[in-house]
């Protein structure tokens, strides 16, 4: 009779604690939350680079080569408020830029270096950003609709310097949605995630004489994390080349396909589920290209050529 008992206890226990592991098993919903007034601040950076550069000795046949880095990293820091809400879900909100870095090299030669909180580039046209506005519809996915309005942004610094060309550059349409899309988030209509869910999505770059390259995105729900009244969820991102739109480039680029190639293209998205916020969100591709003289003069160490390519977007909120 006691064992019977035993064991009736027995199931008991585990039938409640299966219900219980299922009830913590909760769904989650990654999506922007837009309140009409509130306000956040942000700092985006997005960096573009490329290099080139000979290992061991330059050939005499390449003696008027010229490497070194080129490209480009802008830092800006903005106040979104959000202004009104549609029956979509959609948001529009007002940009204000607040700060902005901006620096740029051809081949280690610096073509331009602005930061705003410095003195001595008060005077200079991309100073006009600071303080100027525009509007944007945002979906609750993370996705740049639509520019509303960014004429009186544009007027502010019209010109024809290089500074007044790179602002102009900064407020066009591909520049804003690069700096406010959020590409680590699901797709509408993935409302129930749970940990080890997964969505995936098709990244194009171009490497210039290198060709171009798509990467397939696959961001997997790590972990949800409780940090103080906040729950966390820690989304990591790793890239492949696509498999498919390999096949449809191969043989374009015949320079490419002599080269050895080493890439890692990974990322992180702490997003905050009570806020409906990104916290942190940061994708990195890091990609080289070797190519080794096949015939290189007896006792002598082979000349190498190595490219390199570094595309980084991050965003942080800041106080």
């Amino acid at each position: 009779m006691l064992s019977g008992k035993i064991c009736s206890l027995a199931v008991k226990v585990i039938v409640c604690v299966l219900f219980l592991t299922a009830g913590c098993s909760q769904t989650t919903n990654l999506a922007l939350k837009f309140t009409p007034g509130d306000s956040t601040n942000y700092k985006v950076t997005i960096d573009n680079q490329r290099s080139i550069e000979w290992l061991g000795p330059q050939p005499e046949k390449a003696s008027d080569f010229t490497g070194g880095h080129t490209g480009n990293n802008i830092e800006t820091s903005f106040t979104q408020q959000i202004l009104s809400t549609n029956d979509m879900g959609n948001a529009d909100a007002k940009i204000t830029i607040k700060r902005l870095k901006y620096f740029s090299q051809t081949r280690d030669r610096v073509t331009l270096d602005f930061d705003s909180s410095r003195e001595k580039d008060a005077d200079s046209p991309l100073s006009k950003l600071i303080g100027q506005s525009y509007t944007i519809e945002i979906t609750p996915e993370g996705h740049v609709t639509k520019l509303i309005d960014v004429s009186q942004a544009r007027t502010a610094v019209m010109g024809t310097t290089t500074a007044n060309q790179t602002a102009i550059y900064l407020l066009s349409e591909d520049a804003i949605k690069e700096r406010h899309t959020i590409p680590a988030l699901p797709p509408a209509g993935m409302d129930k995630l749970h940990t080890g869910d997964n969505w995936r999505n098709i990244k194009n770059f171009s490497f210039g004489m290198m060709g171009s390259q798509s990467y397939e995105r696959i961001y997997t729900l790590k972990k949800i994390e409780g940090i103080g009244d906040h729950r966390i969820a820690v989304i990591k991102m790793e890239a492949f080349p696509s498999v498919e739109e390999a096949k449809q480039m191969q043989g374009t680029n015949p320079i490419s396909n002599m080269f050895d190639n080493t890439e890692t293209y990974t990322g992180t998205l702490r997003f905050d589920l009570g806020e409906g916020k990104v916290n942190e969100y940061s994708e990195k591709l890091q990609t080289e290209w070797v190519i080794v003289d096949p015939h290189p003069e007896p006792g002598k160490v082979p000349s190498a050529l190595k490219m390199e390519a570094i595309r980084l977007h991050s965003m942080e909120k800041i106080d």
